[in-house]
């Protein structure tokens, strides 16, 4: 019996329709959304976690000098120019005088007029102490005329008034002599104070040092305390370090650092925490440390950054999980574990982790545990998934 021909295109596009129904299941079920969640596994295995602790400074000078008058002035000459190593006690610049010269040569003046009236008033004191011994003298022989009745006692009286009268001169001269002296030493410290006003005005390097920056020209007005120039000690270069204050325990002076500078790349140069500052910045919460050279480079900057990688004792041997297994579910952290083929989340608490990206895990699993590493999309319980050895994570979650 002969088919009819319309059935048989039925039957084909039935066919067809078929094929291609179980096509689109199978793309489904293989790459489409019904598809399987491919992760990759690792196992909790149990080791020591190297801590480090990771921050980015910039090179600065432990010594430096601002070199400026100590009142205002006019800058008369600068001798030294930016870049240039000078010496303890060089001369560097200096300033305008203006009318020093001339008052120091005033009080000089003066001392000498205070030194010339000291010589006077010692040479009274000398005159009046001979009158004092010439009265005396005629007192006790007038006492001795007195006792044979030789004289009146109203001329006694009179020797005794001239004893007072030159014990009196005396003390008034010695008085003087003081004032005078008093004079001088005045005269003196005023001198003293403006002489130093006076070497003031010269600006001298206080150590060997490297001039960073000359803010002043001669001519230029500048107030006290402002300065003209800058230096540095290009031997004591460190780098001011900056750590986030939740990744800085462990911070103290004596850890062994790891220095790599923005003009060096690649290169590592090795350091010492020297110093932990006091004073943390609130408002980047970040903790500031100092890092100094083992042996310092040659050609180092001052203000360059830098990365510092400071290494912390290694930790007592425990569970460790990659840092990349963590996962946050239902607003509690932890890893999903495989168990029968199926999916668990399990909550973990971490320890102290690496830069490798391991970390402790104190509780929740146990050596042996096998948790994703990474995963195609978003995990959760209920879902299929199929392990394969290497994933490479995506924009999505690992």
């Amino acid at each position: 019996m002969k088919m009819n021909p319309q059935n048989s295109r039925r039957l084909l596009l039935g066919a067809l329709a078929l094929a291609l129904v179980g096509a689109l299941a199978f793309v489904a079920l293989r790459t489409g959304p019904l598809a399987p969640i491919k992760v990759q596994v690792t196992a909790v295995k149990k080791g020591s976690v190297l801590p480090e602790i990771f921050g980015i400074g910039q090179v600065e000078a432990r010594r430096s000098w601002m070199l400026g008058p100590t009142a205002a002035g006019r800058v008369l000459d600068v001798q030294v120019d930016v870049g240039e190593t000078v010496q303890p006690g060089q001369s560097l610049a200096a300033m305008d005088p203006v009318d020093l010269d001339q008052r120091l040569a005033a009080l000089d003046a003066s001392l000498a007029r205070a030194q010339s009236a000291q010589q006077a008033v010692s040479a009274q004191v000398a005159d009046a102490q001979a009158r004092r011994a010439l009265a005396m003298a005629n007192l006790k022989r007038n006492e001795d005329l007195a006792r044979q009745n030789f004289i009146s006692a109203g001329a006694l009286e009179a020797r005794s008034q001239e004893v007072a009268s030159a014990n009196a001169g005396l003390q008034a001269a010695q008085a003087n002599l003081g004032g005078s002296a008093q004079d001088v030493t005045r005269l003196r410290a005023e001198r003293a104070a403006l002489a130093q006003q006076r070497d003031n005005l010269r600006l001298v390097a206080p150590a060997a040092a490297v001039v960073t920056a000359r803010d002043a020209e001669a001519g230029t007005t500048v107030v006290a305390g402002q300065a003209v120039l800058r230096l540095i000690d290009p031997a004591s270069l460190w780098v001011k370090l900056r750590v986030d204050q939740g990744r800085s325990a462990g911070l103290t002076p004596g850890l062994v650092a790891r220095i790599a500078l923005r003009s060096r790349p690649g290169e590592l140069l090795n350091g010492t925490l020297a110093r932990v500052e006091a004073l943390a910045d609130s408002v980047t919460e970040e903790r500031l440390a100092m890092v100094a050279f083992d042996d310092l480079p040659a050609g180092v900057s001052v203000g360059e950054m830098a990365e510092v990688t400071l290494a912390l004792p290694a930790t007592a041997e425990s569970l460790l999980l990659p840092n990349a297994a963590v996962q946050q579910h239902d607003g509690k952290t932890g890893v999903w574990r495989l168990e029968a083929g199926a999916l668990v989340f399990v909550p973990v608490t971490l320890g102290v982790q690496g830069l490798d990206g391991m970390v402790q895990a104190l509780d929740g699993v146990i050596e042996g545990d096998t948790v994703v590493l990474y995963s195609q999309s978003a995990l959760k319980p209920d879902a299929r998934i199929a392990v394969v050895d290497q994933l490479m994570p995506t924009g999505g979650a690992k």
